[in-house]
């Protein structure tokens, strides 16, 4: 399999997790704002990442590929089954592609993305958004994580790796995770960096983010 796209987006970096913990042996080639190879353009036809190339099978949007690898390769489970389990963890996956994504990307984009693409800068609305919409993010999951430390069946799943990617991204460039203030959290967020398929996936875009952050 191929997944094409920039490492460093909460999407990509979703799906080659996923495909690390499934054990899919995934190649990462680069892809993005209209460049990419003919899999990525053909397969992503509005030019969003990633996009998967699987033979001739050509797939874009994150939680379509992550429903193709799991129906290929159902174990590990990282979907619960149990019905109540399994809709907690499509909603924290929407969780983490809209509502923290979107504030998210405020933050990250206007301090990071646009420097590097020489585009406007809107840093009033990154600030805003640090100020104004993360605290509300972290406040709702410190008052819905267990004691277990993970969202959903008290183990890593797709509800953690999803809700965690675009807070990571915020990391990046923003200071704004208080440990005293939310230690369930951050001690969330830094177990889940931790795993050894997220940890891997970081140190591949470290260098990336580190020469966005440098330009």
């Amino acid at each position: 399999m191929i997944i094409h796209g920039a490492r460093p987006s909460p999407f990509v970096r979703k799906v080659i997790v996923f495909a690390a913990e499934k054990g899919i042996a995934a190649e990462v080639r680069s892809a993005g704002f209209g460049r990419g190879e003919p899999g990525y353009l053909e397969g992503s036809p509005f030019g969003k990442i990633p996009a998967l190339e699987d033979g001739d099978f050509l797939l874009c949007d994150s939680t379509a590929i992550i429903t193709y690898m799991d129906a290929l390769h159902p174990e590990p489970n990282l979907i619960p089954v149990e019905p109540k389990a399994r809709a907690r963890t499509i909603w924290f996956e929407e969780f983490g592609d809209t509502i923290a994504q979107q504030a998210g990307q405020k933050i990250f984009f206007n301090r990071v993305v646009a420097k590097r693409l020489k585009r406007p800068q809107d840093l009033d609305a990154a600030d805003r958004a640090e100020a104004e919409e993360m605290p509300k993010i972290y406040d709702y999951l410190e008052s819905v994580l267990p004691e277990s430390g993970w969202l959903v069946e008290d183990r890593f799943t797709l509800a953690d790796l999803a809700a965690a990617c675009p807070i990571i991204n915020v990391g990046y460039c923003s200071d704004g995770l208080d440990a005293a203030r939310w230690p369930r959290t951050a001690a969330w967020l830094a177990a889940v960096k931790a795993r050894p398929s997220v940890a891997a996936a970081l140190e591949e875009e470290a260098p990336m983010v580190q020469a966005m952050i440098d330009k």
